[in-house]
């Protein structure tokens, strides 16, 4: 199975995601987005196979979203996607791709319904919250 993770190392969901996704025996392909960010047609298509309007992807904590007017509703995607190319931390994380879908892994162990091998054993966050395995 190929596992995507659209992932930002500064973010500690996202390190929990990845950590999951490891933890299943899955070798992920990752993609830090902030660096290589994905072109509009890939996230338009992330986000069709999610099944959510482009707006649900987008992150407004630390990011430019209320200076750049992106809470308006009238906006158009073009526009949206005009300001993710010209800041791709608009981009929510972790997104996750798999063959059984796309979800924003928010909390991080929503990606355990993406994957095929379940969690082990009693995973741990970083932030010592456990996360109990999960069998097939």
């Amino acid at each position: 199975m190929t596992v995507t993770i659209y992932h930002n190392p500064a973010c500690g969901t996202s390190r929990n995601a990845l950590a999951m996704i490891r933890a299943t025996g899955a070798e992920p392909v990752v993609v830090e987005y902030l660096k290589t960010p994905p072109t509009r047609a890939e996230l338009l298509d992330l986000v069709r196979r999610m099944g959510v309007p482009l707006r649900d992807v987008l992150r407004r904590k630390g990011t430019p979203y209320d200076a750049l007017g992106l809470g308006d509703p009238s906006l158009p995607d073009d526009a949206l996607l005009d300001a993710v190319e010209a800041h791709p931390v608009l981009i929510n994380r972790p997104m996750v791709a798999t063959p059984k879908g796309v979800r924003l892994c928010r909390p991080s162990e929503a990606v355990l319904d993406l994957l095929d091998s379940p969690l082990p054993a009693d995973f741990t966050k970083e932030d010592g919250e456990r996360v109990p395995a999960r069998r097939a």
